[in-house]
């Protein structure tokens, strides 16, 4: 089969690739149809890591994706040839300390799309997974749907993982393809008001299509002090999106004493850190986001019943052939760019 693979920094070449195969009876050949570019696949392409996550070339990434059954092991039946699904791209082990306490995402034997070291990315013609990634989506729904209800799905985590949502006055720092995976639902869930900050004019503007009360971009105003003279008695809880040091900085600057911090960016550096008596007189709370546990059906239920509209977050389509151009896209920043989708 052919993949689109790493070969080195913003690196990146179709190439030949072993075709995968049916090992076990619970395994699902799926021929991919569209696959999202996620900012961790950026990551990999223009520093060729994560963190200890090192990428050895030639690789390929990617992980948000939306494919077709084509073949099924003996013992599959949730899925057969010809449905139409959305990919969970971790696998985890499900006998481990981790799996057993519930924690999936912490799996210690986790393998993920894309992930170095783990398994290949899903920027090929075809991926096995096992049956327990297969989620079956309705006719109506596309395929970037599908591949979107991944970050969807950490969104809803996020979400469900912070505070009682209803009646929330929430922030949300950052606003790329997560930022927006956590406004939507906590929207659908009855948060009160947003208040969204990015660096791109063009995602603050299509943050307010969606829900936002409020948009700044801190390059351009102190967003602290605008978002405390708009709200006296602070913000409930902050989404951190974008694994910058000033979001921080100025998320404890905006929630309320008691408040809580979530932290889901992905920094490009190895240390942050917090303004600690600000952070320890105000008793906040702060919480790692790792992926989510059990949201994707939760997601794609939310886009297939219309309570949540992903479909403006796709902003630009390519081709298999030019996924290059898409990253290239997407690493720059160029375009408004919030979602581009590679579509097979």
């Amino acid at each position: 089969m052919k993949a689109m693979v790493l070969t080195g920094i913003r690196q990146m070449e179709m190439k030949e690739w072993p075709d995968p195969m049916i090992t076990k009876d619970t395994d699902v050949l799926l021929k991919l149809e569209a696959v999202g570019v996620c900012g961790s696949d950026i990551h990999y392409y223009s520093t060729g890591k994560i963190g200890s996550q090192v990428v050895q070339f030639p690789y390929p990434v990617g992980h948000e994706s939306g494919g077709t059954v084509v073949k099924v092991g003996d013992a599959v039946t949730a899925v057969k040839s010809g449905d139409r699904v959305a990919i969970e791209p971790a696998i985890s082990c499900g006998h481990c300390d981790q799996c057993l306490e519930g924690r999936p995402n912490t799996c210690r034997n986790i393998k993920f799309l894309g992930c170095p070291g783990q398994i290949d990315g899903c920027l090929s013609e075809y991926i096995v997974m096992p049956e327990e990634c297969c989620f079956l989506i309705p006719d109506h729904m596309s395929f970037a749907e599908a591949a979107i209800s991944e970050p969807l799905a950490i969104g809803v985590y996020a979400v469900k993982q912070s505070i009682p949502i209803k009646g929330a006055k929430v922030g949300i720092l950052g606003f790329g393809p997560i930022g927006m995976s956590v406004l939507l639902p906590a929207k659908a869930y009855g948060a009160d008001t947003f208040y969204v900050t990015d660096k791109i004019d063009d995602r603050l503007n299509l943050a307010r299509e969606v829900g936002a009360s409020w948009t700044g971009n801190p390059d351009k105003i102190d967003v602290a002090e605008a978002i405390n003279k708009e709200e006296k008695m602070q913000l409930d809880v902050v989404f951190e999106c974008c694994g910058q040091q000033d979001a921080i900085d100025n998320a404890l600057e905006i929630l309320k004493p008691g408040g809580r911090l979530m932290l889901i960016g992905i920094p490009e550096v190895d240390n942050l850190c917090f303004k600690m008596d600000l952070m320890r007189r105000k008793e906040i709370t702060v919480v790692n986001v790792r992926r989510q546990i059990h949201c994707v059906q939760e997601a794609l239920d939310l886009i297939a019943d219309g309570r949540v509209d992903v479909s403006k977050m796709t902003t630009h389509n390519y081709s298999f052939k030019d996924t290059k151009a898409a990253f290239d896209l997407v690493e720059g920043y160029q375009d408004g760019v919030m979602k581009a989708m590679i579509n097979f």
